[in-house]
């Protein structure tokens, strides 16, 4: 397998307003929409469908909960195809690296795995025809889940 990019970076955030504030008003991001019951949004600079995800969790108390504020996951794009996607899993499994999930984000396709410090890793293929720009909302779609 090889990265292509850092695709994404999802924050677990106080008040996904102020976020917005820095993050959209600021510092540039155009805001794609909201999911999770408005507890979310995704913003793009344009180059991919979404670049950071940030999911409001307020005042959480942090670990051993699991949930906390600050980074959840990143995502790194692997390649184009499912078939990529494909390879990334037999790569994982032949290294021994549990795989904790796998989605279809409608946009694209992932699995989910943990780095040896539990930091959450999201490897993803784009679906190849899927045109986010002409319908942006298509990154809001609920997600489902992937069979390989």
């Amino acid at each position: 397998m090889k990265a292509h990019y850092l695709g994404h970076v999802v924050f677990y955030v106080k008040n996904l307003e102020g976020s917005l504030s820095f993050y959209r008003d600021v510092v540039g991001f155009q805001e794609i929409g909201r999911i999770f019951d408005g507890k979310a949004a995704a913003l793009t600079s344009g180059r991919t469908h979404h670049e950071l995800l940030l999911i409001e969790v307020g005042d959480v108390p942090g670990p051993p909960s699991g949930i906390r504020r600050g980074l959840y996951h990143i995502g790194i794009k692997v390649g184009d195809s499912l078939d990529d996607l494909r390879t990334a899993k037999q790569d994982l499994e032949r290294a021994g690296i549990p795989i904790s999930g796998m989605s279809d984000h409608t946009v694209s396709q992932s699995l989910y795995l943990h780095d040896p410090d539990g930091n959450e890793v999201e490897l993803y293929v784009d679906v190849p025809d899927m045109d986010w720009k002409r319908d942006p909302k298509a990154v809001l779609a609920p997600v489902k889940p992937l069979v390989l």
